[in-house]
Formats: structure tokens, C-alpha cells, sequence
């Protein structure tokens, strides 16, 4: 892809951008802040990092929407970020109007570009995006389960002492407290954690990871996790922009899939240059499903706030 645009310059998106640049993804890098400076600021210190780093990307920072004309691909991250105390829904209003009025522009300047969200409540402006936009579901989605399944497998790491190179894992659902991580699609070396720890041991991990935001929120006290969602973000740019076509965990669109119509929630996904190009429905015991429905459940009742016509 020959243009990115990145909504947003704070911790995630510039964390994210940084990412994208120093891998070369693409040839026309954009970062659009409404905080006059911020952008300019960022992409000039990143561009001088840029001889460190060997990477030729230059990132351009401005103020100014129409800079996204033509994307290829547009990401968003703008929004008010988690304080101490706030769930993601107390941030759903606010939340809502900026990132609508982030789609109106996209629809106006780069009409055939894929949408990937960040923004919280993710699944939720993941949702408020695909309507906004009015594009095919297979180019909007949100960031959420490879976030989520990347904090399961560091947990994992540190559990039992093993790289985090062998370990993989899938988290399904909402990006909330209502996530669904599965422990029988959980790995090390291909091994399930089934049979490496103790059910005491993995119920542990995975309240863990479902609280995982709302620890780091807690640590920092004036702010929320950036360095794992910028990452995060930008592995599922790689994969559209290299046309990788890895399957991996993201908030989609879901029409039927997994018994599940008109919401947005975390399943895994074949990504390639298209967007979404295969939603993959894994085998669930019925607990997982109903897990997987009450998550998506809880979903429905804040898309239901946003009103949509």
C-alpha cells in the first residue's frame, strides 16, 4: 500500500506509527491530530530517528483531515483516553462524536480505504464505524483480540518461565471484562496450557487478562497501555500490507457467524490485502459460546445507546 493515515497522535497512534515506519509499510506515512503541534512534533522526532533505525519512511504530521485523501488504509486512534475508575463504556458518548465525525471524513477524502479502529470502547466504534462509513464489513474492523491474546501469551510466559516466541493463544469477544479467552486454543510449543498448569493457575491468568487494561490504567494513574496496542496494531497492518493473509483475532462485523447477527465482537479473522477475507469459525464447548454471547450481548446494549438510524 502506497498511503497510511493515522487518526490520532497520542501514545498509541504515534506508538503504532513508529512501528509502521520502521518497518516500511508503506511509502506515504500521515499522522492528523486536532492538537496543533502534536503531530508535527512526533513525526519530526521519529523522522530523526530515522538514519538509527535505517528506515526511509517519513512520517507527515498535521492538523488537517484532507491530509488523508486517497489512503489506502486509515487507522483510529483518536479519542479520550481511560482514567483511573473509568470503564471503556463511560467513554462511549464522547468517544462516539469524534470518531464519527473521523469516518465522515474518511468517507468524503479516502472512500476505498480500510478502516481499522482502536478507539474505546473498541467494539462499539468498530460498530459505529462499518455504519458510519457505509463500507463492506470486510473493511472495517477493530484491534482488540490480537491486543488481548498478546497480553494471555505474556501472562502464559511468565507463568511457566518459557519464551514468549512458543507461546500463542486466542481471546474471543468484546474488548472488556466480558472477553473470552480460551484456554484450549492456548499454546506453548503447540502444547494447551490444559496440560502444563493447574486450573488455579489459568483461571488466575485469565482474570488477569480480561483486567489487564484496567491494571496498567491503575499503575499509571494519568493514562492507559500504549506500547502493547501500538504494536499490536501495527502487526495487523503488516499482515494487510504484505498481503501475509495470517489469521488473527480481530473485532469484525458479525452477520451470522457463531450465531451472531449486527454487532461487532473479537473472532478470528483471515487478514490479507482486502481486509477481512475469511471470518474462521473455531469449534466452542457450549460455556464458550455462552460466554461469547453474553459478550456480545453487552456490546449490543451500548451500540443500542449510540442510537444509529
Amino acid at each position: 500500500m502506497s498511503k497510511i493515515t493515522m487518526v490520532g497522535a497520542g501514545n498509541v497512534g504515534a506508538t503504532a506509527v513508529q512501528h509502521i515506519a520502521q518497518k516500511e509499510l508503506c511509502e506515504e506515512l500521515v499522522m492528523i491530530d486536532v492538537v496543533e503541534g502534536l503531530p508535527q512534533g512526533k513525526g519530526l522526532d521519529m523522522w530523526e530517528s530515522a538514519p538509527l533505525c535505517g528506515s526511509d519512511t517519513h512520517v507527515e504530521g498535521t492538523n488537517d483531515m484532507k491530509a488523508m485523501k486517497d489512503s489506502d488504509l486509515v487507522l483510529i486512534t483518536a479519542g479520550l483516553a481511560r482514567k483511573p475508575g473509568m470503564s471503556r463504556s463511560d467513554l462511549l458518548d464522547k468517544n462516539a462524536e469524534i470518531v464519527g465525525g473521523i469516518v465522515e471524513h474518511i468517507v468524503r477524502h479516502a472512500p476505498k480505504a480500510i478502516i481499522m479502529v482502536v478507539t474505546n470502547p473498541l467494539d462499539v466504534m468498530t460498530y459505529l464505524a462499518y455504519r458510519v462509513s457505509g463500507f463492506a464489513r470486510e473493511r472495517v474492523f477493530g484491534m482488540a483480540g490480537v491486543l488481548d491474546s498478546a497480553r494471555l501469551c505474556s501472562f502464559v510466559a511468565m507463568e511457566l518461565g518459557v519464551s514468549v516466541k512458543d507461546t500463542q493463544a486466542l481471546v474471543l469477544g468484546g474488548h472488556g471484562d466480558s472477553m473470552v479467552p480460551l484456554p484450549r486454543y492456548t499454546t506453548v510449543a503447540g502444547i494447551p496450557i490444559t496440560q502444563l498448569m493447574d486450573q488455579a493457575a489459568i483461571d488466575r491468568i485469565l482474570d488477569r487478562t480480561r483486567k489487564a487494561g484496567g491494571e496498567i490504567v491503575a499503575l499509571l494513574k494519568t493514562g492507559s497501555a500504549y506500547y502493547s496496542p501500538g504494536a499490536s496494531l501495527a502487526e495487523m497492518v503488516e499482515a494487510v500490507v504484505k498481503n501475509k493473509r495470517r489469521v488473527l483475532p480481530c473485532a469484525a462485523i458479525l452477520q451470522g457467524e457463531y450465531g451472531l447477527k449486527d454487532v461487532c465482537a473479537g473472532v478470528p479473522v483471515l487478514l490479507g490485502q482486502k481486509g477481512i477475507e475469511k471470518i474462521v469459525e473455531v469449534k466452542l464447548e457450549p460455556s464458550e459460546i455462552e460466554t461469547l454471547r453474553k459478550s456480545a450481548e453487552d456490546v449490543k446494549q451500548d451500540i443500542a445507546r449510540l442510537k444509529l438510524p
